[in-house]
């Protein structure tokens, strides 16, 4: 059974019900946030019933999700159970005994975004709708994209020209009709709310639709589950407008309200230097958005206007969580660092909160025996030019022994007598 749900506005505390093609409040224009009836969640769903199920898709938390019982939950991209990785060799380079990444670039189109796209064209099909639109920094575009290929509907994205070009392949692969906008991603998420209203076209912006938050919160049910009900004491998120970390943060609170936890953890909100409106407001503690440049590599989180601002300072306040702000330096290190002790490979964005977590453990916010969850929220292959500078180049040699040896002395691969080189001891020349 789908969960029963209704609309309250985050600004003036209205409540409404929940049509699928709702976005803010009828009364203020606030942004919505999705409220449920837990008692009745908690009679009807507990973790035996998760443990039974045969779903292994997100759609197995339907009991937590604000979709009708006739809804069509199967027939879009399998999206979902991305692996939780113990990650001790990390853990140990940086001081922490029980790290933990959640690599949510696992999924279809590579990037966390894909949940709320299988939400969105759910609620497009309640909706009625043939035609889907969003603006995005690339992610959202490429999930959305990947969902509507495979359910049947027409897209119109909206993408900054600052967008990388694997995110904008992506969107060409499947199919959508892509407008790259000379501006920055206010400029363009402005007109693409234009064109929606012009158009009359479903509106899949997670900034302004929310239901995508509510895709996005099963990352956090995943979670629970995979720690065996162990809640951790801290979950790293990066955040751009702000909707992840408000879902994370949301999923880990309705599994509590409902019964099924008994600790909710703390949020580690990251932000990159060069915008960072979010966590300057929650360090100055303030209500009030200020705008920022959006002065940073990691393309997925360079928001200077972020529309759920709200949603995310309060998440980050109720979970009594810490704020670290990392530079491209940082974020560029971290790709590297968690590339060659987790095998996981993140893109800006997706490596930025596992930076924030190397931050916040060097400045002494996090306990050396503190658990800790760090979400990749996408892969490396969305970004392969920054994947280059986070590793510098290969070794260039000629095909010959001496050449190679030159090629590892002026590397620096062979500083002493002997090197091993995947398993076989080489002597210097």
């Amino acid at each position: 059974m789908a969960a029963r749900y209704y609309a309250k506005c985050t600004s003036c505390k209205k409540q409404a019900d929940a049509p699928p093609d709702i976005t803010t409040c009828a009364s203020c224009g606030g942004i919505l946030d999705i409220k449920y009836d837990y008692n009745a969640i908690g009679k009807s769903v507990g973790r035996k019933t998760l443990e039974d199920s045969r779903d292994r898709t997100m759609w197995r938390y339907r009991a937590f999700l604000p979709v009708s019982d006739d809804a069509d939950v199967t027939g879009g991209l399998r999206v979902g159970n991305s692996p939780l990785y113990k990650a001790d060799k990390l853990g140990g380079e940086i001081g922490l005994s029980n790290l933990y990444i959640k690599d949510d670039g696992f999924n279809p189109t590579s990037s966390l975004k894909d949940r709320a796209s299988a939400m969105a064209v759910v609620k497009a099909a309640e909706a009625g709708a043939s035609v889907i639109a969003c603006a995005s920094t690339g992610n959202a575009a490429s999930s959305l994209a990947g969902s509507a290929a495979k359910t049947g509907f027409k897209t119109y994205i909206f993408v900054p020209g600052r967008a990388p070009l694997g995110k904008v392949t992506q969107l060409l692969v499947f199919g959508a009709n892509v407008i790259s906008v000379d501006g920055s991603y206010e400029e363009t998420f402005r007109l693409s709310a234009k064109a929606i209203e012009r158009w009359g076209w479903y509106n899949r912006n997670a900034a302004v639709n929310p239901f995508l938050m509510e895709g996005k919160k099963t990352v956090s049910f995943e979670i629970a589950e995979q720690l065996n009900w162990e809640m951790p004491d801290y979950v790293a998120v990066s955040v751009g407008d702000g909707c992840t970390a408000a879902g994370v943060w949301k999923g880990f609170y309705d599994l509590h309200a409902a019964g099924l936890t008994d600790k909710l953890p703390r949020l580690i909100s990251v932000q990159a230097e060069g915008c960072s409106p979010v966590n300057n407001a929650v360090e100055a503690d303030s209500d009030k958005l200020v705008p920022t440049q959006e002065n940073t590599i990691a393309d997925s989180i360079a928001v200077g206007v972020p529309r759920n601002f709200l949603k995310a300072v309060t998440a980050i306040r109720q979970s009594n969580g810490i704020t670290v702000n990392v530079s491209d330096r940082e974020i560029l290190d971290a790709i590297a660092l968690m590339g060659k002790t987790t095998g996981v490979f993140a893109e800006p964005a997706g490596a930025a909160g596992t930076a924030g977590v190397i931050k916040a453990r060097a400045n002494g916010l996090i306990p050396r025996g503190a658990s800790v969850v760090s979400i990749v929220t996408g892969n490396g292959l969305k970004d392969i030019k920054s994947g280059e500078k986070a590793t510098g180049a290969p070794i260039l040699v000629k095909p010959d022994m001496n050449a190679l040896i030159d090629g590892f002395e002026k590397a620096g691969a062979v500083p002493g007598q002997y090197k091993i080189f995947c398993g076989v001891q080489t002597k210097k020349r």
